[in-house]
């Protein structure tokens, strides 16, 4: 991890909005991992699960460390035939308030091994579970190239959860979209996908959203930014580097995109200064 740079000690603080410490690629120097984040001025984190077992993990690492929260939900390429099981234990965690969101949920017509409809119906159960809880969820939205049938989807359910509150996260889709979603009262949130060279389109969909409705992630241990991406592993520290892009796309400073994107994250998840 030569390659990181340590923050010039004058900027603003950051969040990393979702990453995955739960998988095993963090297991053998997980401390090394948190540290490494105030190397970046990056205070925070939210640890997002996919399924039971990762949520249990996720909060097991909140518990040890303070500047880390944790999710639960499921993710659409993570549910079973027989999902109830999981689904039940997932709401029980969620009942228990120590956590700070219902997901990752959503959506993903890019591999169709888990028929449309129980991903619809899952996420739509995720939403009103968000809703009761008043707690955001944070959704997944992934579609084959060209196709945006997912997005259309997610929308679909979204206004049919009148009042329910969260991110579409890791947004790789079209300004269309983004100003649809940002309409009904979401956060988008931008990885590092933003600077990748073949990224044109969300680079556009982060010029049509506005800082106060946008949020920087980096989905950890995936999707290194430049100029990390030859890094086999993501981390959360790498968010500076696309805030720093964020920046650059939307003509103003780094620490404004930190202040903002920072305080949105903040009144998002409920999380105190």
């Amino acid at each position: 991890m030569g390659m990181l740079r340590r923050m010039d000690p004058a900027h603003l603080p950051l969040i990393d909005s979702h990453c995955h410490l739960t998988w095993p690629d963090f297991d053998a120097d997980l401390d090394a991992v948190v540290a490494r984040m105030g190397q970046e001025g990056v205070e925070r984190a939210i640890c997002v699960a996919s399924d039971p077992k990762s949520a249990r993990k996720a909060r097991s690492i909140a518990d040890r460390f303070p500047n880390i929260a944790a999710t639960a939900g499921m993710h659409p390429n993570d549910l079973p035939e027989n999902w109830e099981d999981d689904w039940r234990e997932i709401e029980a965690m969620l009942r228990s308030g120590r956590f700070v969101a219902v997901g990752e949920t959503g959506l993903d017509y890019y591999r169709d091994y888990v028929p449309h409809e129980r991903q619809r119906i899952a996420f739509a159960r995720h939403a009103r579970l968000a809703r009761e809880l008043d707690l955001p969820v944070i959704v997944h939205i992934r579609d084959r190239d060209g196709r945006f049938v997912a997005y259309d989807d997610v929308a679909l359910i979204l206004e049919e959860t009148k009042g329910v509150r969260g991110v579409i996260h890791c947004f790789t889709g079209i300004p269309k979209h983004a100003e649809q979603f940002v309409a009904l009262g979401f956060y988008i949130s931008f990885s590092g996908v933003l600077t990748f060279k073949t990224a044109e389109n969300v680079r556009e969909a982060a010029r049509a959203v506005s800082l106060e409705r946008t949020l920087v992630e980096t989905d950890a241990p995936f999707l290194s930014p430049e100029p990390f991406r030859k890094v086999k592993r993501c981390e959360p520290s790498f968010v500076a580097s696309t805030a720093r892009r964020l920046a650059e796309v939307k003509g103003v400073s780094e620490d404004e995109v930190r202040r903002i994107t920072t305080e949105n994250t903040l009144r998002l998840f409920g999380l105190a200064r």
